[in-house]
């Protein structure tokens, strides 16, 4: 053995692993899903989905977990403002619902953008109690694709 091998060696074993450590790093990546945003005013919150299937059904029980979930963000609404969803247009192409506590609140829709009095979301009418109300995108129509949950306080 000549001292010139055993550095290209070490060389050749260190070039594998750092290819094979790149591939498990990408193997391990998660595509993102789609983004859904509600602004109020000025402020925003942003969030990926609760649940999703990448673009696939979701069944019964999955979306049943998906609307108990409390580690959502929120973000302040005064009721005399208006509040905008945007979707991205992946969502927007499977169509899309608004829910209030779980029940729907708007229409399907394929825009990727809606409006809705602040007021709405603190209405005895429409189902809200208290405060704090919890408002979810639904993606699809006939089924759930994708749901998007976030938090509205009440902002006197």
């Amino acid at each position: 053995m000549t001292m010139q091998s055993a550095p290209r060696r070490r060389r050749a074993v260190a070039a594998a692993g750092a290819v094979s450590a790149g591939l498990l790093v990408l193997s391990a990546c998660e595509k993102p899903t789609p983004t859904a945003t509600i602004t109020v005013g000025t402020s925003s919150v942003s969030s990926e989905a609760s649940c999703y299937n990448d673009g696939n059904a979701l069944d019964t029980a999955a979306l049943a977990e998906c609307l108990k979930n409390t580690d959502i963000k929120s973000i302040k609404v005064d009721p005399d403002e208006t509040v905008r969803f945007g979707v991205d247009p992946s969502i927007a192409d499977s169509s899309w619902t608004i829910l209030l506590n779980g029940q729907p609140l708007t229409d399907s829709s394929t825009k990727t953008y809606r409006t809705i009095p602040g007021s709405v979301f603190f209405n005895a009418q429409y189902g809200a109690q208290g405060n704090t109300t919890t408002v979810s995108i639904k993606e699809g129509d006939k089924t759930v694709k994708g749901l998007w949950s976030f938090k509205l306080k009440k902002d006197a």
